[in-house]
C-alpha cells in the first residue's frame, strides 16, 4: 500500500514523535507505516485520517492503482 503520511506530516512540521502520541502508537509505528513496512489496521487509519482532516482514500491508496 502507497501512503502520504509522511508528506502529511512533514507538511504539518510533526516529527514522527508528535504524530505518534497523537494516535497512541509507538514511533517505530509511524516509522513502519510511512515506509510501507506496516499497513494500519482500519481504526488506526480511520484515527490518521482524522489527525490529518482527510479521507482515508486521500492517504492511502493501493499499489495496483
Amino acid at each position: 500500500m502507497i501512503n502520504e503520511v509522511k508528506a502529511l506530516r512533514v507538511a504539518k512540521g510533526w516529527s514522527q514523535t508528535v504524530l505518534a502520541d497523537q494516535l497512541s502508537v509507538s514511533r517505530q509505528t509511524i516509522h513502519a507505516i510511512e515506509t510501507g513496512k506496516y499497513d494500519p489496521s482500519l481504526p488506526l487509519a480511520f484515527a490518521i485520517a482524522r489527525v490529518f482532516e482527510k479521507t482515508i482514500e486521500e492517504i492511502f491508496q493501493d499499489e495496483g492503482r
